[in-house]
């Protein structure tokens, strides 16, 4: 199977917690290359976009709040079946559901709080990459 890309965001919670090479380093044992990196401060405007599908949910408002509460990595990931093996390293996305050795197990602090985001399918992660790397940025 050839390697493929996904998105990752280790988010406010963890990173406020100096977490970002813990979590970082789960990834690359699952199998993951980090290709693209950068820390950030997410805008609002940032944060509406990207979650837009969730804009009529009633959490939105919440978590637009929650991840641009603090510094944010958003990360390329490369891998063979790289959308799955990251799901798989981060858990359920209850931490209470999510299996022991797992990053939303073993580092979020609460549903909402779950330490990381990631694509759920690659389309998705296409579209993901897109809206915070330019190809260029992509040195894998």
């Amino acid at each position: 199977m050839a390697a493929t890309r996904t998105f990752s965001i280790i988010k406010p919670d963890a990173t406020r917690r100096n977490l970002t090479g813990a979590v970082t380093k789960m990834l690359e044992d699952a199998g993951l290359r980090v290709v693209a990196s950068k820390r950030i401060q997410m805008t609002r405007e940032q944060a509406e976009g990207f979650y837009a599908v969730h804009k009529e949910r009633p959490f939105f408002g919440e978590l637009v709040d929650f991840m641009i509460s603090g510094p944010v990595v958003v990360q390329v990931l490369e891998g063979e079946d790289a959308v799955a093996r990251n799901r798989k390293v981060m858990g359920a996305t209850n931490p209470a559901d999510a299996d022991e050795g797992t990053i939303r197990k073993t580092y979020a602090e609460s549903i909402e709080a779950n330490s990381v985001h990631g694509s759920d399918s690659e389309e998705n992660a296409k579209t993901e990459i897109a809206f915070f790397f330019d190809e260029d940025e992509i040195v894998g």
